[in-house]
């Protein structure tokens, strides 16, 4: 997840009530919605509606968290979903904030996806985390018919130097992708991109408040979670935000359409 130290698994119940006070202090009003990243609930709405999720739609959320951005597409659109994610903790915490939505949750790694055929595929703020993105999006491509939608959100830029490797707290779940080799791994996938939409400014907005109010919070947090882990939690959001504000990387949101069957079949 963007911005984010990745969390311990069998500890996402810690770190969603310690950095709760933060994250909520952190967007406007009815804008926050439980999601570990820089979207709003505003923007998570408009990209599932640009990826034509209604009513019935079956929706696969790959790295879905604790479940915020898509339990409320759930229960706004009123599609059939089912959330993916590596942590049991966090498939917990989904759960149990379900109650009243019809979806399904699963622990497990990704890639593989699971089996089946669905309408859409989300990936919001977690590209960032694949190293190998073609052969991600090979899988993605496979569990979706002709016409199926992969909507996501992604960071754009040159590779880290060393440097900023050293830098950046789990940098190994940071790999960066220039906009032109995305865009030719997708047309390689079998996808056209219908929908590309900057979102830097807005993110490197969130990314900066969430800094500022996990320092304002920074007594609560070390208590809980440890003056190392608050530690790398202000320097991965300030990074994140310096990364932002001076270009150099950038944000987008994205739907493609799979227009062409997959180049190749998965093993």
């Amino acid at each position: 997840m963007t911005g984010v130290v990745a969390l311990n698994r069998d500890a996402r119940e810690a770190y969603d009530r310690a950095l709760h006070k933060a994250r909520v202090s952190a967007y406007l009003p009815g804008e926050f919605v439980g999601q570990e990243s820089f979207m709003r609930a505003t923007d998570i709405l408009r990209l599932a509606g640009r990826a034509r999720i209604g009513p019935g739609t079956s929706v696969l959320d790959l790295c879905c968290g604790v479940g915020g951005p898509g339990l409320l597409i759930a229960r706004h659109y009123g599609c059939r979903y089912h959330g993916v994610d590596a942590s049991a903790s966090a498939v917990r915490i989904a759960q149990a904030r379900a109650r009243d939505v019809q979806c399904r949750f699963d622990v497990a790694e990704v890639p593989p996806l699971p089996g089946g055929r669905y309408d859409v595929v989300l990936l919001l703020e977690t590209m960032l985390a694949f190293p190998d993105k073609r052969d991600l999006l090979r899988h993605v491509a496979a569990a979706l018919p002709l016409g199926g939608r992969f909507a996501f959100t992604v960071e754009e830029g040159s590779p880290l130097t060393d440097r900023e490797r050293a830098s950046m707290p789990e940098s190994g779940t940071v790999w960066l992708t220039p906009l032109a080799e995305l865009q030719c791994l997708l047309k390689a996938a079998g996808f056209s991109v219908t929908l590309q939409v900057e979102c830097t400014h807005l993110h490197q907005a969130i990314a900066q408040r969430l800094y500022d109010e996990l320092r304002a919070d920074a007594g609560d947090i070390s208590r809980t979670l440890g003056a190392g882990t608050l530690d790398s939690l202000l320097t991965s959001h300030r990074m994140w935000s310096d990364w932002l504000r001076t270009g150099r990387v950038r944000k987008f949101a994205v739907v493609a359409e799979l227009t062409e069957p997959a180049a190749s079949s998965l093993p």
